[in-house]
């Protein structure tokens, strides 16, 4: 038996397949819209309706079948107002472009660190509320982690707050973080017994140099007493850091500057162009 190609490969075939692939995609962005929401519980009750009303027909249960029209005939409307949130949501995002939209900008995770850490310090240094925040780099920290209250949590200056708040459970010892989250909370890290270390300096700020000494951890220091910032790295302490020192710290060790993209064939045609023509 042979295949008559020249009837399967027709432009209407072809706008066929279109037709098919734009209503999945509109299907598939719907339920990506409408997933988490209230409205999906509200989906599978029209479901159960709809069983209802082929179950009432092949039965022959008028009575049912007449009531389950009159819902059937009034669900538009009743589906506009019940859905509104989730439609406007939606028109939202078609305004926005975010379901087209394919070059989205990436959320660097070292921008958000460094802009919860500023936040959580600066007020926790106006209000001299002493904290000791250890952030690992390459070497492991699961040693001083396992010493502490795990977390795993979301990076927040709220909570970073809330953890040194006097008095609590939590604020006594160093908050680690790991992998942009908060790995633990009241963990005892290693004191250095250095002897080059300032008399004025306390546990906080030897812990921290301590703990530089042993690893490439960078760990911030707020002291109760003055509350001045300071952070230790490499066995090194740079002590009262003003606002704008400890940001560009923190920017230029915890953000990672992604690469640029993968450039077209094109691009790279006309680069190795340009190359070619400046030799």
């Amino acid at each position: 038996m042979s295949i008559d190609w020249s009837q399967l490969v027709t432009w209407r075939n072809f706008l066929n397949v279109v037709d098919i692939l734009v209503v999945t995609f509109f299907i598939y962005q719907l339920i990506n819209i409408l997933r988490g929401t209230r409205a999906v519980q509200l989906l599978k009750g029209i479901a159960v309706i709809m069983l209802i009303k082929v179950a009432s027909f092949f039965l022959e249960l008028q009575t049912v079948d007449w009531i389950v029209d009159l819902v059937i005939q009034w669900s538009v409307l009743a589906m506009i107002i019940i859905f509104q949130p989730e439609m406007r949501r939606g028109l939202e995002h078609l305004g926005r472009g975010s379901i087209f939209n394919r070059a989205k900008r990436k959320v660097n995770p070292g921008e958000n660190l460094v802009q919860q850490l500023a936040k959580a310090v600066q007020y926790m240094a106006k209000r001299r509320i002493g904290a000791l925040i250890s952030i690992q780099m390459d070497t492991e920290l699961d040693e001083f982690i396992g010493t502490g209250i795990p977390l795993d949590a979301d990076i927040s200056s709220e909570l970073l707050i809330n953890i040194f708040i006097p008095n609590t459970p939590l604020h006594d010892g160093a908050v680690i973080i790991r992998d942009y989250k908060i790995a633990s909370a009241a963990s005892y890290l290693p004191l250095s017994e250095s002897t080059l270390i300032s008399k004025e300096l306390g546990t906080r700020h030897r812990a921290a140099i301590g703990l530089s000494e042993v690893t490439d951890a960078i760990t911030i220091i707020v002291s109760e007493e003055t509350g001045g910032v300071s952070v230790s790295y490499k066995g090194e302490l740079l002590r009262e850091l003003s606002k704008e020192d400890f940001e560009k710290f923190l920017a230029k060790n915890l953000i990672v500057v992604e690469k640029e993209e993968k450039k077209n064939s094109f691009q790279e045609m006309v680069d190795s162009f340009k190359k070619g023509a400046s030799k």
